[in-house]
């Protein structure tokens, strides 16, 4: 199945994008690093599963796309396109190297100063969503990447935009 889903986003992506590598996912998603080849720049490609793609609304997750792809923040990591795989939405972010706080966590406790400085920048992300009528709604370490210093968010209304696209799927 994995494989399957990996042609299909790929034959969805045509010659813009080459994916290099599964990256990970869950039961809500897979996700790939692929190379951007017309700016020669690493990207994540995500794409629902194909189980939950089935139980939405694809035009309102592409809306609540849309929406979270507004954010232009320092510690939010943005949506830069979107698309469609045979029936399997599914967009791309900037790859972003680190790792994610959970990851981090397995090493050992932070430090006060470095979790002060984490707080913070994830802290910023939410108020700046937030007065942007955006709603995380699937904050966790395993989104909050850390890079050179800095705390980003990834999956900004990623989570909503599935809850909202289930339910609209559900109404009709």
């Amino acid at each position: 199945m994995t494989d399957d889903i990996r042609r299909r986003v790929q034959a969805s992506l045509g010659d813009a994008f080459a994916i290099e590598r599964e990256l990970g996912g869950g039961g809500m998603s897979r996700t790939y690093v692929a190379l951007e080849r017309s700016l020669e720049r690493r990207v994540v490609v995500k794409v629902l599963s194909p189980e939950l793609a089935a139980g939405v609304s694809v035009d309102r997750f592409k809306r609540e796309i849309l929406l979270a792809a507004q954010l232009q923040h320092p510690h939010v990591v943005p949506v830069l396109s979107s698309g469609d795989a045979d029936g399997l939405p599914w967009f791309t972010m900037p790859y972003v190297e680190g790792e994610s706080l959970r990851s981090r966590l397995g090493h050992g406790p932070l430090a006060t100063g470095e979790a002060v400085s984490i707080l913070r920048d994830v802290a910023r992300a939410l108020a700046f969503a937030h007065s942007h009528g955006v709603v995380h709604r699937d904050i966790k370490p395993d989104n909050v990447l850390l890079s050179q210093g800095s705390a980003p968010v990834t999956d900004f209304g990623i989570a909503k935009a599935i809850s909202a696209a289930r339910n609209e799927s559900h109404a009709t």
